[in-house]
């Protein structure tokens, strides 16, 4: 049951952030044309960026990726981001934001996001499990009727960077949201690889993915890019470029590189914690570069930029 308590102003709705009702998730969404276009681009007008965040295989550091780049964003306090976790079967979003074990629930038919910052708002399908360890066992209509819902229902308001968390790589959820963003404007993709060539073998039918539904390709991020000590700087390869890396991969294929990230264990530690590790580790050369890469996305995002007549 949704929380009885009421908002500040009164109306009657649950207080925080509010989302779908179980019960109405893949049920009543599933309808098309014209008008679904139109009620799609009338809720997201307001966003003014959509980033997609991709990996070609699991494990790799998507959903880290896609809470530190929020993470980032917002730490403009003039800048509005929302954070959208579609990755359905394994929603990390929640704990790795702290917000693990909330619940959603629904006003009028408007669902409303959790904020874990003033500016920083968080929608997943984990706000929907009663447990963490519940197994969502969703087939492909469903798991797309809940991310139109997502975007539909979602008051998302004025957002300057909807981030997408998405499942790692190229499923029915991938085809759902740039078939329904295709109504608004994605300003395009960042694919997360790890060094090695079990990875970028999926990362290049991730890219052929994206080229192929038309989906901008910001640039490509090499995750756990090498490890440097903290006491005496050294870096040293945790898994090896056998193949020359994302860098080469990028070369070859006329994709940007938009960064490497060095690991760093306070990383899986802040993410447990569900705070920032950027914040929290201000100095690392893993913050430092994420922060370069953070940047390298707003650049990109800045200069793509449709004028808002072409948008509406």
């Amino acid at each position: 049951e949704p929380p009885a308590a009421a908002p500040p102003g009164g109306s009657g709705c649950a207080p925080r952030a509010r989302g779908p009702s179980p019960g109405r998730c893949g049920s009543d969404i599933c309808y098309g044309g014209s008008d679904a276009a139109a009620e799609l681009r009338a809720r997201l007008r307001a966003v003014r960026h959509t980033v997609l965040v991709l990996s070609g295989k699991g494990g790799v550091g998507k959903s880290t990726f896609s809470a530190l780049l929020a993470h980032g964003l917002a730490a403009d306090e003039t800048k509005q981001v929302a954070l959208l976790d579609i990755d359905i079967c394994g929603p990390s979003i929640p704990k790795m934001m702290g917000l693990e074990g909330e619940q959603v629930s629904e006003c009028s038919n408007i669902l409303f996001v959790f904020f874990f910052l003033q500016n920083l708002g968080v929608m997943s399908v984990g706000f929907l499990l009663s447990s963490p360890d519940d197994a969502v066992i969703w087939r492909g209509p469903k798991k797309n009727g809940l991310i139109k819902q997502f975007l539909r229902d979602v008051d998302w308001g004025e957002v300057d960077y909807l981030i997408v968390d998405t499942p790692p790589g190229t499923s029915d959820e991938h085809l759902s949201i740039v078939q329904y963003l295709s109504a608004t404007h994605i300003d395009g993709a960042v694919i997360v690889t790890t060094p090695q060539e079990v990875s970028l073998q999926d990362v290049r039918k991730e890219i052929n993915f994206c080229r192929k539904v038309k989906l901008p390709i910001i640039g490509v991020v090499e995750n756990m890019s090498g490890f440097v000590c903290p006491k005496c700087k050294n870096e040293s390869q945790i898994f090896p470029p056998t193949t020359g890396g994302a860098e080469k991969m990028c070369q070859n294929l006329s994709v940007s590189l938009l960064g490497k990230v060095p690991l760093d264990p306070q990383i899986g530690k802040s993410c447990d914690r569900g705070q920032s590790f950027l914040a929290e580790a201000p100095e690392s050369p893993a913050t430092l570069s994420y922060r370069k890469i953070i940047q390298k996305i707003q650049e990109y995002c800045e200069q793509h930029h449709l004028p808002e007549e072409k948008i509406m």
